[in-house]
């Protein structure tokens, strides 16, 4: 049995999240960089950014921005901000790798047509043969490659997958890493390393153990495509061998290539990172997260409302365990709590009433101002300009409010009736058994003995004790009273007591909106 040592270079743990500019950045790319920038800093490492735009059919403008956007909003900073890493600035040096593997019988060039390829895959498909390149072009000659090439024929780079892999030049200090612990003198022992045995390659993922494939089933991966731009495979073994990481943490969709970017390491002679494929987010019917669902992207999730500490709370949990009764974590308890280990090999389900639950957590924790900041966007864009209203006015609406928030968008919904008159059916001021003449009868009542309270006594503690005093004075039923007063100010079946707002809206306000529930009940 074969082992290559899977040691990092300089010992030191240095991660990676390369997105593609392909759209809005998804809560699992978010949750990929997230998992990476941890064990960066749980090891005190380093974690950088790369921009992988290679795919220039999928590439959408904009969506670099975006990438940096969300990132910043997240609070994930990367190390190599002033020097990040675009591929599509690389093409001479993939190029130049690419054509070293031709050269050393590693690869070579493939003429075939699209139609070609097509035609030979249906044909596997009608066999029940797994579609594979059937390697038609390794058996050009010399001569004719050269006539193709010269007479400009469209063409592309694949790699030769070898029939057996080769023992690989020893080298480096073993030393031990599970899950993410650092051992001493900042040295890191992986777990049994790749292995070849009989025709497979196997190497062993630090979330999901040992972990093979048979060589015969792997196909001869494209490395340059047509356009001269590499595949995600040449570039990404390339990039991460000159940028030295250690550690390629990256979704499970990735695993099924992994052995084909081990194979690229070994052709090059160069020493390979360690592998972690994390498993998909899922639906609550366990299906891959998708815009069926609802939110994805995660500027989505912030123009819904959510706050960013809350989201990446709740994203850690998703598929790692603490281990642990807590839920609660900061970005910095993230940082020393998080390793590898206690990351879970099974799907993990993306329950929006539990991080509803948990943005409401931290939104009770926010200060009055940081909340109206957090807030003053979902007013602006429904029209509401809050900061012409009188001072500590928004901060008395939002504290009113903030208990039963669970994100910042709901803010308007769960306010308006404060900034405009609200609008009721009269039967909404009925309480229980009660009639609309009785509504009306205990409006008249408080109205009459409301506009002899003084200014400096319209407050939520005055006011309860002067109403529950006329109420038992006058033997009334505490709901008849209560209950028309709550609907008569807030216009609502729900809202908080009616003390809370009358003591928001000020003297003036209240005495008019029970007069106008008044004239409701009279017309």
């Amino acid at each position: 049995m074969l082992k290559i040592s899977l040691a990092y270079m300089k010992n030191k743990v240095k991660t990676r999240f390369a997105p593609s500019p392909t759209g809005d950045l998804h809560i699992g790319g978010l949750r990929t960089a997230l998992y990476s920038y941890l064990f960066a800093k749980k090891n005190n490492g380093k974690f950088v950014l790369r921009i992988e735009d290679t795919d220039q059919i999928r590439y959408q403008e904009g969506s670099v921005e975006i990438i940096f956007e969300a990132l910043k909003w997240a609070g994930l900073e990367y190390d190599n901000e002033n020097d990040i890493i675009f591929q599509s600035k690389r093409l001479e040096i993939y190029q130049k790798f690419a054509e070293q593997l031709v050269e050393e019988g590693k690869a070579y060039y493939c003429f075939c047509s699209e139609e070609r390829l097509t035609k030979m895959r249906e044909e596997q498909t009608a066999r029940k043969v797994a579609p594979k390149y059937d390697r038609h072009c390794l058996n050009l000659s010399k001569e004719e490659i050269e006539e193709k090439l010269k007479a400009g024929e469209p063409h592309v780079i694949r790699m030769k997958i070898p029939e057996k892999i080769s023992p690989p030049a020893r080298g480096g200090v073993p030393s031990t890493l599970r899950g993410g612990v650092v051992g001493e003198e900042n040295k890191i022992t992986t777990p049994n390393p790749l292995l070849e045995n009989e025709g497979s390659v196997s190497f062993i993922d630090l979330i999901r153990g040992e972990v093979s494939f048979n060589l015969k089933e792997l196909d001869d991966q494209i490395l340059i495509k047509s356009d001269g731009f590499p595949t995600y495979h040449l570039a990404n073994v390339i990039d991460d061998h000159e940028m030295e990481i250690s550690h390629v943490i990256r979704a499970e969709e990735w695993l099924p290539s992994t052995p084909k970017h081990l194979i690229l390491y070994q052709m090059f002679g160069w020493q390979p990172p360690q592998f972690a494929h994390l498993s998909l987010i899922l639906a609550p019917d366990k299906s891959k997260l998708s815009k069926r669902h609802g939110a994805t992207s995660v500027l989505e999730f912030k123009k819904l409302g959510y706050l960013p500490e809350a989201l990446i709370n709740y994203i850690a949990l998703l598929g790692w365990n603490p281990g642990t009764e807590q839920e609660i974590f900061s970005l910095a308890e993230l940082e020393k709590e998080f390793s590898l280990e206690k990351v879970q090999k099974a799907g993990a389900i993306f329950d929006l009433n539990k991080l509803d639950w948990m943005n409401g957590f931290y939104i009770r924790k926010l200060s009055t101002k940081e909340l109206a900041k957090s807030c003053l966007p979902f007013f602006t864009s429904y029209g509401l300009q809050v900061t012409s209203y009188k001072d500590g006015f928004i901060e008395n609406v939002l504290a009113l409010e903030q208990p039963r928030l669970k994100k910042s968008s709901d803010i308007v919904e769960a306010t308006r009736y404060f900034f405009e008159t609200p609008e009721y059916e009269p039967e909404l001021l009925k309480w229980k058994k009660a009639d609309l003449k009785d509504a009306k009868e205990k409006l008249e009542f408080l109205a009459k003995e409301l506009e002899s309270v003084p200014e400096k006594k319209w407050n939520k503690n005055d006011l309860e004790k002067i109403i529950k005093d006329l109420i038992a004075q006058n033997n009334f039923e505490t709901g008849n009273v209560l209950w028309p007063l709550r609907v008569a100010l807030s216009g609502r079946q729900n809202s908080p007591n009616p003390f809370e707002l009358a003591d928001v809206l000020g003297r003036e306000e209240s005495l008019k909106r029970i007069k106008t529930a008044i004239s409701l009940l009279s017309s």
